[in-house]
């Protein structure tokens, strides 16, 4: 598991998340955890290591 840090494209606010890199390429979709609104979350792990991570609103 990887802890990583990014912005919510709501709030603004620094979010942490903790990511599994047991999985390569992953595509979900999370609250944030501040103000509870809807985020696609898309990431990469190669090697265990994260090359990839995107966090974006979803358009409602």
């Amino acid at each position: 598991m990887h802890e990583h840090h990014f912005i919510c494209p709501y709030c603004w606010q620094s979010i942490s998340m903790l990511l599994d890199d047991s999985i390569s390429k992953q595509d979900y979709i999370e609250d944030c955890e501040v103000c509870c609104n809807p985020i696609q979350i898309t990431l990469k792990f190669s090697n265990s290591e994260l090359i990839d991570f995107q966090a974006d609103s979803i358009e409602q």
